[in-house]
């Protein structure tokens, strides 16, 4: 019986767009989106659990899995690594599940070079003002750091032509609404039904 592949959705943005509420009101709406679970060298905390929150490795174990070529995207975050092992993601994906990151420009980046066929959503503030406002009312930085996190902010939002899809976050539950439909409408594309339309076709073909 063929089975049509899943969908590997990537949600992205810079930080304050709110990509992160966004998804997660996504799997609120369709929760049989998988999410992927993420390689670190960092120590677990308390309450997580290896291959439930995070595969947690060794710096040497991730840089031979980095040398192998295991990872659909790599990244360094405060001196500890971070990854998206290829193996599960692809696994699901061959099983017709479909599979939702979160992630930010740069990893948007290395997995749509890997994984051309992937549907990447870019979150866009209404405007730069309202991201450098949502930023600044979080009150967790001290100026230095908002200062370099809203430059950050701006190169992130000039990434916008990578991605395949635009929505504007002027209002969350709209937001949501139209990354739902996105997801939707991709599922019903001709290209990723020819499988079971020919199935169709062919038992037709057969039972006549």
């Amino acid at each position: 019986m063929h089975m049509k592949k899943g969908l590997l959705i990537v949600l992205s943005g810079p930080s304050g767009a709110g990509k992160g509420t966004i998804y997660n009101a996504v799997l609120d709406r369709l929760p049989q989106l998988k999410k992927s679970i993420s390689v670190t060298t960092r120590s677990p905390r308390n309450g997580e659990t290896d291959g439930v929150q995070y595969y947690f490795r060794t710096v040497a174990e991730y840089k031979r899995m980095k040398e192998n070529g295991e990872f659909l995207e790599t990244a360094e975050v405060y001196k500890n690594f971070y990854g998206t092992p290829k193996a599960p993601v692809f696994e699901m994906l061959e099983r017709g599940e479909d599979v939702f990151f979160e992630i930010d420009t740069e990893g948007a980046r290395q997995i749509k070079e890997k994984y051309p066929e992937c549907v990447s959503v870019f979150i866009m503030p209404p405007s730069f003002e309202i991201l450098e406002n949502r930023l600044r009312s979080r009150g967790t930085e001290n100026e230095e750091s908002l200062v370099t996190r809203i430059g950050s902010a701006k190169s992130e939002l000039a990434k916008y032509r990578q991605f395949d899809y635009i929505v504007f976050n002027d209002d969350i539950v709209k937001a949501t609404d139209e990354v739902v439909n996105i997801i939707l409408s991709e599922r019903c594309k001709i290209s990723r039904n020819v499988g079971k339309i020919e199935k169709m076709l062919n038992t037709e073909k057969t039972e006549k």
